[in-house]
């Protein structure tokens, strides 16, 4: 720091300790816990005893001042030796094996990671035999620093949250330019600026065309008639853009290049709020315009004329008052409940049963427009088409779940028989109705298994709504309701419990498998961004939790086709892959990138990662063409002191094993958040082809990496629903 920057400081941690100290001007134990914000005490009372040098059981300003200098503004020896004195909890002036195990069951509780005690006694093995140099049975803090010198993360920012905390905060960085006025910005998103350009257009242009035609009977019905022409127009357009099987149809078409097919939701909900819009001002301008012809010709009063028909004011018998306030009403009700806070909160039931209502909006249309029929005729009849194929598909013959994996992370596995003839592309999703759970409503789901798996499909459901909460908590019942499932088929239920792997030992949880016959339907396959990802060069796939979903479909089928060309030599037995393209595969690089908030989210696809590494044990020499990035960001990474130990533990051991402890994977887990300007520039560096980013996760997450991608020029595609 400069004096500046020193002083700065100074000022900043004497305001902090005046707020945490209160008026005895001191610091006592559950004081410093809640400022230092760790989860567990263990760590807390040992910086705090370290902190409280004179041993009065309080921790005085002088006192603070002197420990964050050193934590702040000391030298790497300076740092660690206070690591070191963390580490001796005896005070003895050396670590023994004990008192190692001890620091690392509570750098576990700290970073919210669960292993067994074996696990937990191999760790403490591996840190403490390539510690312990002289084999004395203790270690010296010269033996802890030359350790930790191997490892070049740990020495650059050794910290703890305390000093952290209590410096001043960072101004945050602004660019220059505003990011909407960037070249990469405009280059990202040049498909879709050029549709929302021709879109607005094209509702200027009708307005123009009807208020122009109006213009001699007054300005407010120029205006209404304006916004009318444009409201046929986007009340039919909102159709087109939910016709979802011609839109999987067109992303294998050159279309799919020009046209944003993968923002219809997000084009939808736009035009949506468009319609309200227009709606709003088309009332207003009709309500005004009444006004006005009432005052000078004597027209009935205006709750006359909108709460009853009168001829020649339009729409079907003069209903055009009447129809167009119950549009009004209808549309509101539809977008007010299609909000995120809505559709995220727990109630999608809201969102769909008011969806709707979409049938009673276009019969309404239809009366009160005398020329919506005219826009509506071709994706009126589109979107009837869709609906009668896709309910006679439904009603044809419902299909069984033939076994369920209940996880304990509230993830529901469902394994359902795959219909004949039911062709999709990895990534793809379904729209699944149980009648067992709600006998009308239809959810959309992401296939999790490969198209080359053709007995069954495979769902993972998270448990995040009233109906999938409701999935879960049915399949945890010991037997089905009498009755309750439907079907033919005799039912099979039996509660199993599962050879567990070593990957699931070390995440230290289990599943319950149960076999059933739950009779359902399913609408789709529906086409995904991710459909890019085979005609890519350089795929990044990004999963967030239960994101990994549509990732796992494509995996999965990555591992067949490298099964097809597996080759073996006759005389040596030697096995190799042959070069991974083909007329619909261009990639040369996956990426997978699989990021959760602790480790039990893990238990998901551990099986299917494992087996993907095991397929890829012989590589070809030009490097590997899966690589996989995991992490979990409640564990605290190396710079911290709380997790030095055990990260550093946790290493040795996967070098040593060939094995990651919380997964049970050759990739090693890595510890808190990725930093995306690292990860994305090591894939910038490779150069094997246009790099392309696929997302799905949260929209907070997905703001952030669009941001990355837009700095290093990569294609940016994200899930939407």
């Amino acid at each position: 720091m400069s004096a500046a920057e020193d002083a700065e400081w100074l000022r900043w941690v004497t305001k902090q300790f005046g707020s945490i100290a209160g008026e005895d001007k001191e610091i006592d134990l559950e004081e410093f816990k809640t400022a230092l914000q760790v989860k567990e005490s263990f760590f807390a009372e040992r910086f705090f005893t370290l902190f409280d040098s004179d041993g009065s059981g309080t921790i005085s300003l002088e006192e603070l001042l002197e420990a964050l200098s050193l934590l702040v503004h000391g030298t790497a020896t300076d740092k660690l030796r206070f690591l070191f004195q963390v580490y001796d909890v005896d005070g003895s002036g050396a670590i023994d094996a004990e008192e190692l195990r001890v620091v690392l069951r509570w750098c576990l509780r700290e970073s919210a990671l669960a292993l067994p005690e074996e696990r937990l006694a191999d760790l403490t093995r591996a840190l403490f035999e390539a510690a312990d140099k002289d084999r004395s049975g203790s270690i010296t803090f010269e033996e802890l620093r030359e350790e930790l010198e191997a490892f070049p993360e740990v020495m650059e920012n050794l910290t703890i949250s305390a000093a952290s905390w209590l410096k001043p905060p960072q101004p945050p960085e602004r660019s220059r330019r505003p990011r909407y006025l960037t070249r990469p910005y405009w280059h990202n998103h040049r498909s879709q600026l050029a549709c929302l350009g021709a879109y607005a257009g094209l509702n200027l242009l009708l307005f123009a065309l009807a208020a122009l035609r109006h213009a001699g009977l007054g300005a407010w019905l120029a205006v209404a008639r304006g916004c009318g022409q444009c409201l046929n127009f986007n009340c039919a357009f909102l159709a087109v853009l939910m016709l979802r099987r011609c839109l999987t149809w067109l992303r294998a078409t050159p279309v799919a290049k020009v046209l944003p097919l993968d923002q219809h939701v997000v084009f939808h909900q736009l035009v949506g709020y468009v319609v309200l819009a227009l709606a709003a001002v088309h009332t207003g301008a009709h309500v005004a315009n009444f006004s006005r012809l009432a005052q000078r010709d004597g027209h009935p009063a205006l709750a006359q004329y909108l709460l009853s028909a009168q001829p020649g004011t339009g729409g079907l018998g003069g209903t055009a008052s009447q129809t167009g306030l119950a549009l009004q009403g209808l549309l509101a009700a539809m977008l007010a409940f299609s909000s995120p806070c809505v559709r995220r909160s727990g109630h999608f039931e809201i969102f769909y049963w008011t969806h709707l209502s979409y049938v009673s909006v276009w019969t309404l249309l239809l009366l009160h427009g005398p020329h919506f029929w005219k826009w509506f005729a071709v994706p009126g009849c589109l979107f009837a088409l869709e609906k009668v194929v896709s309910l006679a598909r439904r009603r044809a013959g419902g299909l069984h779940i033939v076994e369920v994996n209940l996880l304990p992370s509230k993830v529901t596995h469902l394994v359902i028989e795959r219909p004949q003839h039911f062709h999709y592309k990895p990534g793809d999703y379904v729209y699944l109705n149980i009648p067992a759970i709600a006998t009308y409503e239809w959810h959309p789901f992401s296939i999790s298994s490969a198209p080359e798996q053709q007995e069954t499909l495979w769902l993972h459901i998270r448990s995040l709504g009233q109906w999938t909460n409701k999935l879960y908590e049915h399949f945890q019942q010991p037997e089905p309701p009498s009755g309750s499932l439907g079907g033919t088929r005799p039912q099979r239920w039996a509660q199993m419990v599962p050879a567990r792997s070593a990957s699931q030992v070390s995440v230290g949880l289990g599943e319950t498998h149960r076999l059933c016959s739950v009779k359902c339907y399913i609408d789709g396959p529906y086409g995904t961004p991710t459909r890019r990802i085979f005609t890519s060069e350089h795929a990044v796939l990004i999963g967030a939790g239960i994101g990994i979903t549509p990732f796992a479909s494509i995996l999965q089928s990555i591992m067949y086709r490298y099964r097809r060309r597996k080759r073996s030599c006759p005389s040596c037995h030697h096995s190799w892959c042959e070069e991974l393209r083909d007329e619909e595969m261009t990639l040369r690089k996956v990426d997978f990138i699989w990021i959760n908030r602790d480790q039990k989210h893990f238990e998901w696809f551990i099986s299917l990662l494992t087996r993907l590494e095991m397929e890829q044990a012989e590589q070809e020499t030009g490097g590997r063409f899966l690589e996989m990035h995991m992490y979990v960001t409640s564990a605290l990474s190396k710079n911290d002191m709380k997790a030095i130990g055990l990260q550093v533990a946790l290493d040795l051991l996967a070098a040593k094993e060939q094995r990651d402890s919380i997964t049970g994977l050759r990739t090693r887990t890595q510890p808190g958040r990725p930093d995306w300007s690292k990860v994305f520039g090591k894939v910038a560096e490779e150069k094997r082809g246009k790099v392309q980013v696929f997302f799905c996760g949260s929209p907070a997450l997905a703001k952030v990496i669009r941001a990355h991608c837009e700095r290093f020029g990569f294609r940016f595609f994200k899930e939407n629903f």
